[in-house]
Parts: C-alpha cells; sequence; structure tokens
C-alpha cells in the first residue's frame, strides 16, 4: 500500500564533520525497522558509509540515501557529509528533499562551518528541524549550544531538556507535556515525573514556548490572549504549522551513539516536517513553475550520480511531480533527448531495494544505466517540458598536477578522472595549457587526495599527485628598441626577414599589445602578424623561469626583406629573436598570483590565524567578528597557501573553513625570484 503523500517525508541530514550525522541515520533506522544492528563510524559498520575511502577515514565523503517505514508511513532520508572538502554541492543535493535535520555536537556548539550551512539551508527555503547530538559525551552542554543558535538569527523553540547525572544522558524532559521520558536499553523510554530539580526549568521554558508557538499564528494568539492558555492540541497544530512556514525552529536532543533518543526524532519528523504537498510550487529555468502535485505532468531531477560495482552508475531522481513507475521514457532537457527509466530501486546505503510501487511528488529513487543524464538535469514528460535550474557552485579551491606512475600512459589518467566528474561534480579537469600537465582542481586537499584514491582503486590506473604548479608570470620595466633579424642561405631558396620593435613594460593587468607602426612597406602588410605571432610565441616560453610574459607592449616600427628569400616563417623567427634582445636589455621582473582568502574562525583563535596570515607574508585587510567567530579577509601569495587547509584544520579544531579566490599580480621579493628560476633551471637541466 504506497504511503499517503501528505503522511511522507523526504529530509536531509546536515551539519558539521564529526557533529554524529551518519550515528544518527543509523539510529534512526535501526528504530525504525530498516536495518537490524546499530553500526558505528568507529567500526567502519554503518550502513551509510560503505565506500573504502569513508571506512579507512571514519567519516562521510559522499551523501548516502535511505528509506525507512515509520508508522506504515514511507520516509526518504539524505545524510550529507559534512567536511567542506565534500560539501562542494550541497545546494544541489538540497533541491533533492523538502526539509532538513540539522545536527549539532553539544561539546563544540554553533561554530562557523555551521553558521556557513545554516545559511545555505536558509537560502533553500527548507524547513528545519534542529537536533543537539552527543549529549552523553564529558563536556556536552545543551545550554551552551542552545543559546549559541541566536547567532544563527532563529527562532528557535526547545521541545525537550535532557536530564543528566553526572556525565551520563538518562532521558529528556518533554517540554510540552510535562513529562519525562527515561531511556530504556532498546531505544525506547518509559514516562516518568520530571525531576525536581529540573522542573523550574522547564516549567520558565515552557512558557517562552507557549509564546513562540502563539505569536506565529494569529488565531492561537487570540486565544492565547483570551483564554490565557492553550490545549496541547493546538500547540501541535501551531508549532508545525510554523515549522512549515519557516517561522519556528523546533530544538530535540539525543545521543545518537548510545541509541537515545531516536524515537523521538523519527516522531518529531513526521509530526513536524512538510510532506511533498506543502511545497511551495517548483521554479523553472525559464520562470515557469510547477505544483508538487501526483496528477501533474512528470519531472524529475537528477541531484546526484553514485557509482555501482554492477551497474557502471546509478542516477538518484527526485520526483518533482507526477508520478512514475519504472520503464517510463522522459525527455532530458539539457540534452533534449529520450531517457528510458528501467527498473527503479530504493536505496538504503548500498543496499538495493526493487521500488515495485508508483511513486510520486518527493520520493527518491535510484536509476540504472541512464544514456546521457548527468548530476543536475531535469527529466519530464516530452509534452510538458520543466527543467529546474543548477544552483551555481562554489569555485574550486586547490589545484594539483597529475601524472601516470609509467611514463604514455597519460591518456589512461586523464580518462579515469574523467569518469570520476560524472560522481562528483565539484571536481574540474583540464589540462596546463604551458606544460600539457593534467590538471585536477577541488575543494580542498584531502578531496584531490581521495579522488585519486577512488580513481586509482576503481579504474587500476597509477597516480602520482605532484605538487601544485603555481602560475607565476613575467613581466618587463622600462622601454627599449631591439632588431630581430633572421638570415639563413643554405642552397636554394633562403629565409630572410628583419624588423624592428620598440618593447616597454606596462601597468599591471594590461596583457599583451601589439603596434604595427610600419610606413613605406620597408615590411609588406602580410608579413606583421608572423612577427606577432613570433613575439606573442616566444613570451609564452618566458625568459626568467619559463612562466609567460605579460603586460607589455610590442611595436614594430622598422625592418626589412628581400623579394624571394622572405617569408612568414622568416619573420616570425625575426619577430622571436627580437623579443629575447629586449628581454636581455630591459629588466625583467618575476610576479606572483596574490588570492583573496577570507577565512571564518572561532573568536579564540583568531590571535593565531592572523599570525599565521603574516608569516606567510599575507596582508590582512580586515576582519569582523559576531557572535564569537570572526571573519578575516587578507591578501596572501597563492605559494604560501596552497596547502592552507590542514594548517587552518589544527589551529581552529577543525572549526575554521575558508574560500580562495584570484586576486591580482605583485612582484615577487628577491628570495622568490632566486628559488622559481633554481627549480626552473634545475628541471631544464634535469631533461
Amino acid at each position: 500500500m504506497p504511503t499517503p503523500l501528505e503522511m511522507q517525508r523526504t529530509f536531509a541530514l546536515v551539519g558539521t564533520g564529526g557533529c554524529g550525522k551518519t550515528s544518527l541515520a543509523e539510529m534512526l533506522l535501526l528504530n525504525a525497522g530498516a536495518v537490524t544492528r546499530l553500526g558505528a563510524v568507529e567500526d567502519g559498520t554503518t550502513n551509510l558509509d560503505y565506500e573504502p575511502e569513508e571506512i579507512r577515514r571514519r567519516g562521510s565523503v559522499q551523501p548516502a540515501c535511505a528509506t525507512y517505514m515509520w508508522n506504515k508511513n514511507r520516509h526518504f532520508l539524505l545524510d550529507i557529509p559534512g567536511d567542506g572538502n565534500f560539501t562542494g554541492d550541497m545546494e544541489c543535493l538540497l533541491k533533492g528533499v523538502d526539509s532538513v535535520v540539522f545536527v549539532l555536537d553539544a561539546v563544540d556548539g554553533v561554530r562557523p562551518l555551521a553558521k556557513k550551512f545554516w545559511n545555505i539551508v536558509q537560502q533553500a527555503g527548507l524547513p528545519t528541524i534542529i537536533v543537539i547530538n552527543k549529549l552523553d559525551r564529558d563536556r556536552a552542554d545543551f545550554q551552551m549550544t542552545f543559546d549559541g543558535l541566536s547567532s544563527l538569527g532563529i527562532k528557535p523553540v526547545a521541545l525537550q531538556l535532557p536530564i543528566r547525572q553526572g556525565e551520563s544522558f538518562l532521558g529528556v524532559a518533554d517540554v510540552l507535556s510535562g513529562k519525562a521520558r527515561m531511556f530504556k536499553a532498546d531505544g525506547g523510554f518509559a514516562e516518568a515525573e520530571i525531576p525536581a530539580g529540573l522542573a523550574d526549568d522547564v516549567s520558565l521554558l515552557r512558557d517562552i514556548t507557549v509564546e513562540n508557538i502563539a505569536e506565529s499564528d494569529e488565531v492561537l494568539m487570540e486565544k492565547y490572549l483570551e483564554e490565557g492558555s492553550l490545549t496541547l492540541e493546538d500547540l501541535h497544530a501551531g508549532l508545525r504549522s510554523g515549522v512549515v512556514r519557516g517561522e519556528l525552529t523546533p530544538v530535540l536532543t539525543c545521543s545518537a551513539l548510545e541509541n537515545k533518543g531516536g524515537q523521538a526524532l523519527l516522531a518529531g519528523i513526521e509530526a513536524l516536517l512538510p510532506s511533498p504537498l506543502d511545497r511551495p510550487p517548483f521554479e523553472g529555468q525559464n520562470g515557469e513553475t510547477r505544483s508538487p502535485d501526483p496528477d501533474a505532468p512528470v519531472a524529475c531531477f537528477a541531484f546526484k550520480t553514485l557509482a555501482d560495482p554492477f551497474a557502471g552508475q546509478l542516477t538518484l531522481l527526485r520526483v518533482l511531480s507526477g508520478t512514475i513507475n519504472g520503464d517510463v521514457n522522459l525527455k532530458n532537457m539539457r540534452t533534449e533527448d529520450n531517457e528510458r527509466l528501467g527498473n527503479m530501486l530504493y536505496l538504503t546505503g548500498k543496499t538495493q531495494t526493487p521500488c515495485k510501487e508508483p511513486v510520486g511528488p518527493g520520493a527518491i529513487v535510484a536509476v540504472a544505466k541512464l544514456k546521457n543524464t548527468r548530476t543536475g538535469d531535469t527529466l519530464c514528460d516530452e509534452k510538458s517540458p520543466f527543467a529546474l535550474p543548477m544552483p551555481q557552485l562554489p569555485p574550486q579551491l586547490i589545484t594539483y598536477a597529475l601524472a601516470p606512475k609509467e611514463k604514455g600512459e597519460e591518456d589512461k589518467v586523464y580518462a579515469a578522472m574523467q569518469r570520476l566528474l560524472d560522481e562528483d561534480i565539484t571536481l574540474k579537469l583540464g589540462r596546463d595549457g604551458e606544460n600539457g600537465d593534467i590538471l585536477l582542481s577541488g575543494m580542498g586537499q584531502l578531496h584531490i587526495e581521495l579522488s585519486v584514491e577512488k580513481a586509482k582503486r576503481r579504474f587500476k590506473v597509477d597516480i602520482i599527485l605532484k605538487t601544485p604548479k603555481v602560475p607565476y608570470r613575467e613581466t618587463v620595466r622600462g622601454k627599449c628598441q631591439v632588431q630581430g633579424r633572421h638570415k639563413k642561405q643554405s642552397g636554394g631558396r633562403g629565409q630572410f626577414g628583419d624588423c624592428w620593435i620598440e618593447m616597454e613594460g606596462l601597468p599591471r593587468g594590461s596583457g599583451y599589445q601589439f603596434e604595427d607602426a610600419i610606413v613605406g612597406g620597408v615590411v609588406p602588410r602580410q608579413y606583421i602578424p608572423a612577427i606577432d605571432k613570433g613575439v606573442q610565441e616566444a613570451a609564452a616560453r618566458g625568459f626568467l623561469a619559463g612562466c609567460q610574459v605579460v603586460d607589455f607592449r610590442a611595436k614594430v616600427y622598422d625592418g626589412s626583406y628581400h623579394t624571394v628569400d622572405s617569408s612568414e616563417m622568416a619573420f616570425k623567427v625575426a619577430g622571436s629573436l627580437a623579443f629575447k634582445k629586449a628581454m636581455e636589455t630591459l629588466k625583467a621582473v618575476l610576479l606572483e598570483p596574490i588570492v583573496l582568502l577570507t577565512v571564518s574562525v572561532p573568536d579564540e583563535s583568531m590571535g593565531d590565524v592572523i599570525g599565521d596570515l603574516s608569516s606567510r607574508r599575507g596582508k590582512v585587510l580586515g576582519s569582523d567578528s559576531q557572535s564569537g567567530n570572526t571573519e578575516i579577509k587578507a591578501h596572501v601569495p597563492m605559494s604560501e597557501v596552497l596547502r592552507y587547509a590542514p594548517d587552518l584544520r589544527s589551529m581552529t579544531g577543525g572549526q575554521g573553513f575558508f574560500t580562495m579566490e584570484f586576486a591580482h599580480y605583485e612582484e615577487a621579493p628577491q628570495p622568490v625570484v632566486e628559488k622559481v628560476v633554481a627549480e626552473y633551471q634545475a628541471a631544464r637541466a634535469g631533461e
């Protein structure tokens, strides 16, 4: 019997790395009867972290799906990784769900990265429940974490207070019912009276909670003011209505590792979070809208692609509108090709269950062997086109060069990495136009390393990860006039090209300029572009350290030619020779790229981080502190922050994060010049 859509829930677990999302998912699945044992991240036995890289590092690397039945209703869960290396596609993933369970660590509270994730969830417009996890830990502090919620700019509604004795998490006080729920060994609970020492706190919190619920609904507010109280039914209805509208954010508590609080959370998800039918209409690429109606034309959004050892690839589809069975033809709005959906699957981690029932809005199903569908595509009824816009992804933060262990296998390495791009849209693959290196860009050092590890394991290719190359540039100061003359006679037709150029440095960012100042036809018009090309090709090879020369003007103003021996090739060589002479005459300068680094850290780490940036030759542009967190902006040489992520992690206990974007080029100091030139000369000597 299919679940009535008004009782179906589709939600994501969101939170920073280490807050216990995957353990919390295990607890939910166990209490719902979807799995038979409580897996542990530390032991590598969880259902949702199943990739070898996840088991080894004890943390999620990719999102995982699960489905379970609660009160005979089907719910869908999406566990999103919390490490900043693996959250670049969060906005895309959130298009696959109707709501969010936002997980906080009771020891760490609200940290900078949690705020960043919270802002992404809010921009997506998704109703949210907050769960404070790890209340079994020694330094767990519910009040500190709850107070920190004010920095998220929300109205939190505490529905539970933890009952602790020493360091033990014994139960919760239910704020609305005024009863205690003491945990039992099987994950359930027994009702009891609230401990005397907690009764006043619960009573005070209930008054605040009732007022917050009443304020979110005019009818309830009038009733509250007239009668002075609200029934439990009024409060539950008002709370759900406020959550669905995004005006209220309930707060629950748990200890996922000890399986405490799972049943209350399952009940809260079903009672408070929206169904697919509660969603506002989806907005399409061209301003059109589509309601989440099971009787509307079919539209599905492909929000993730996963590798599968048998099918090759699984595409995760979220049904936006309409109702689908397997074996249906839908149009891909990006490619305009038809895709045939074969058998649909429900996923719980890597466990696949055939979906034998029609599914409607809100359902998450996996489909194998789609031909041309990739993450971000919309599949829909050909007669009723609709396309959900793909969110803009954040820029990649770091680039590494890749090389095969065996020479000659470059194409094999490139092909292996190319296949990973289908499932990880935050990776970018390219080639260095200057030296032909394979370049892999990603969200951090760990992201790149694990992607390469995955490619090695799956595609049996040996890849060496090389230190990222810094894109240094060269330029010149001053002005000079030089001759480039190429004359070669070796029997038969010779080669002759002769040009005079004036070369001068330009202000930073001006690029390359070429000027034709030839008068009187001393160099025929057809040879002028060849001189320009010769100068550009020589500039691309560099002078000091093999880096492209930029920000200069080359003006050709004189020269001579031979009616028989002159050719485009001869004048190209002449232009190249003129450029080299000019570089020898002028003062060559090495430029280094400067990035704008934006770092968000806890206030207590600010001094260490600013000191560290100064040691990296950084110039701090300013800082802004709010609610215990500081955002620092600085200009830093790119060469100094290539491996910044692990250093920032160690300085801030994993609580800091950063973004980086190219800002401008600056003249490099002499020690840097000497080092770069020496490395270039050593590399050339070794060739």
